[in-house]
């Protein structure tokens, strides 16, 4: 979530699957991060095993008309898992998987995440995320697969205007219940208890959330789902060596392709990731002048703007079929 107070240094992140799981291979994690466009039970159970639901909305102040939609779930002071407040603008994408990651059990990470977890052990919410926010490596890590600022508009008089804020909460399985953990929420919230068999969780977390998407206007773009999951790369290795072995071809080709998949998903992570992590401004610059030299900017305009209408035209149309599902 952002505000005007930039002060903290931390810098504002996307909601992008490739973002996160670079920041979890930071962690030294072997896990992944992977968009979700369904909650249909087919959809997450190819995810599996999965551990947690990254959720993004657009924040909207708690209203106090009494006659508004109340918040589903119950407060929990007595959370007896991992959880941490957000104490400073622009951290809550990293503070989010933070607060996934101290609740799953048996967690192998790098000798920096172990630390920090193991450090915080036993400290209340708001001392936790003091403790979190301010060790600097772990905001060099948020900050490096960052936007670079482009252009600077202060000192210009131009009016200020209001941006929408968008937060990041977590829904996962601790002890037995469903949870929500909002690092502005002052406790833990409760969804209650789910069957273990079956779709377990999962079946719980559809429901909260798609109540929760329900309150917003059909086919509106003011939220999107992740999922946070083993990376399934080394299971599908070990799939496709036994089944060389067996020589059964039917399956490896199905594995192959499976393979071939997730290595082009993660070239294209790479590559967008190496493009945060470099300011184009002056690239930028240079071009837009030799197109408006060649006479060519006004076509070009024109033509980004055509692809940017049906790319929106796209993503509602996605969000549509999501919520017929």
């Amino acid at each position: 979530m952002s505000a005007d107070d930039e002060t903290s240094g931390w810098q504002l992140t996307e909601s992008d699957p490739g973002v996160f799981t670079e920041l979890l291979k930071s962690l030294g994690l072997p896990l992944i991060v992977d968009d979700l466009y369904s909650l249909e039970p087919d959809s997450l159970a190819a995810l599996q095993p999965l551990y947690a639901l990254i959720f993004l909305f657009k924040w909207i102040p708690t209203s106090s008309d009494p006659t508004a939609p109340q918040r589903a779930g119950q407060d929990d002071p007595d959370f007896p898992g991992f959880f941490a407040h957000q104490v400073v603008n622009n951290a809550c994408a990293t503070l989010a998987v933070l607060n996934a990651l101290g609740n799953i059990p048996s967690l192998h990470g790098g000798p920096q995440l172990t630390e920090l977890l193991q450090f915080t052990q036993g400290m209340d919410p708001q001392t936790r995320g003091l403790v979190i926010t301010s060790a600097d490596w772990l905001r060099e890590m948020h900050n490096a697969l960052s936007p670079p600022s482009a252009f600077s508009l202060d000192g210009l008089g131009l009016p200020k205007k209001s941006e929408d804020a968008y937060h990041f909460v977590v829904y996962l399985p601790v002890m037995g219940a469903l949870y929500e953990l909002d690092g502005l929420r002052p406790h833990a919230i409760r969804h209650g208890g789910f069957e273990e068999s079956g779709e377990g969780w999962l079946k719980t977390a559809r429901e909260v959330i798609e109540a929760r998407i329900n309150t917003y206007p059909i086919g509106a773009l003011e939220f999107s789902l992740l999922a946070l999951r083993d990376d399934p790369l080394p299971s599908l290795q070990s799939e496709l060596e036994r089944y060389q072995a067996l020589g059964n071809s039917a399956i490896l080709n199905e594995i192959s392709s499976r393979i071939h998949n997730e290595n082009s998903k993660r070239e294209r992570w790479a590559f967008e990731n190496s493009l945060r992590r470099h300011n184009h401004v002056g690239l930028v610059q240079a071009l837009l002048l030799a197109l408006a030299k060649a006479g060519k900017l006004a076509p070009a305009v024109e033509t980004a703007s055509q692809t940017m209408q049906e790319r929106i035209e796209q993503r509602k149309a996605r969000g549509e079929d999501m919520e017929e599902d």
